[in-house]
């Protein structure tokens, strides 16, 4: 397998570089051209690239590519999740004509452009974890139930706030939210499933405006710092794994003002594991990544291999897919967080 560092495009000297270092060839050594006539070329453009998430997906898409003899690029920003950074990797590979285009937007409007690009130049087009708002462009998409996920997170707050007894109509219960983005479908997905389920059971909790990190841990850690310090405080809801990693380490900082804060967090990464384990993070909703992954490459290589080709998803093929989340808490089996903490890469 190749080093996380052999599939990083710097957005800063992307243009520049990408003709050289573009490739990520799984499956096989063969170049772009020489490839087309052999087996597909498969271009995945991720968000974060660095982000544990993605690199569990990426361990189940390049094994599903091996087994289905598909070369593919593997690309995405190192550690920012943003549609100004990922629309230049996008033009990019798309320049390089590849059977396929497998996008997680950033953006749920941002990468139409490009994703209708794409089609009208007869490639077809994927989406993986978040989604484009323009479904009709898209042959299938293969995501986590978000909404389903916000909800248990909602219940799972509640629950270790101890609802019942410490949030009243004359003293509510105070929340900071923590997101990637709230423009992409899943943070924004789980952000409405969050917000309806204390609307509909929790009214006495009240939730404070997002922070927004662009999965970066640090800027997650500040802002939940600031939220430490002007609110009291008695619950975070972290709703991706770099969310969760900075509201750990805001709590570890704030001593005594955060001791009894409770996170539930998204996300199975090993660090957020062991925060669990260490009693920083009451429970993790996890998603299943790597078989995120290794659906969707399963989609692409269905679609081409299809008595019609790229032209449009198949009757074999779901148009969505949306697999299951389960709540990892400090009483789970070992074999259980064993099973879906997030696979490194």
């Amino acid at each position: 397998m190749k080093s996380r560092s052999m599939r990083l495009v710097q957005s800063a000297a992307l243009a520049a570089t990408l003709a050289a270092s573009v490739f990520t060839v799984v499956g096989g050594n063969a170049s772009v051209a020489s490839a087309a006539s052999k087996k597909y070329t498969v271009a995945f453009v991720v968000g974060a690239e660095a982000d544990p998430f993605f690199q569990s997906m990426f361990v189940g898409a390049s094994a599903e590519a091996a087994k289905d003899n598909i070369n593919l690029i593997w690309q995405g920003n190192p550690v920012d999740y943003s549609p100004s950074t990922q629309i230049p990797v996008v033009q990019q590979v798309l320049a390089l004509k590849p059977n396929a285009l497998v996008i997680g937007p950033t953006d749920t409007k941002a990468l139409q452009p490009y994703i209708a690009q794409a089609v009208k130049s007869g490639i077809p087009v994927f989406n993986v974890d978040s989604g484009d708002a323009n479904q009709s462009n898209i042959t299938s998409w293969v995501t986590g139930n978000n909404v389903q996920g916000g909800q248990a997170a909602a219940d799972a707050l509640a629950s270790a706030m101890g609802y019942d007894a410490n949030c009243t109509a004359s003293a509510p219960c105070t929340v900071a939210v923590g997101v990637s983005s709230i423009t992409t479908s899943t943070d924004a997905a789980r952000l409405a499933g969050f917000t309806a389920e204390l609307k509909a059971k929790y009214p006495h909790i009240s939730a404070l405006n997002p922070i927004v990190s662009n999965s970066q841990p640090s800027v997650a850690q500040s802002g939940f710092a600031n939220d430490i310090a002007a609110h009291a405080l008695k619950g975070i809801f972290a709703i991706d794994g770099t969310d969760a990693e900075g509201a750990a380490s805001a709590i570890t900082a704030a001593g005594s003002a955060g001791a009894n804060i409770k996170v539930i967090a998204y996300d199975a990464y090993a660090a957020n594991i062991a925060s669990m384990q260490a009693g920083k993070i009451a429970a993790i909703i996890s998603q299943q990544p790597a078989l995120e992954g290794t659906d969707i490459i399963a989609a692409v290589y269905k679609d081409l291999t299809s008595d019609k080709g790229k032209t449009g998803p198949q009757k074999n093929i779901a148009h969505l897919l949306t697999l299951p989340n389960y709540t990892l808490t400090p009483t789970s089996s070992a074999a259980i967080i064993a099973k879906y903490q997030y696979s490194a890469s």
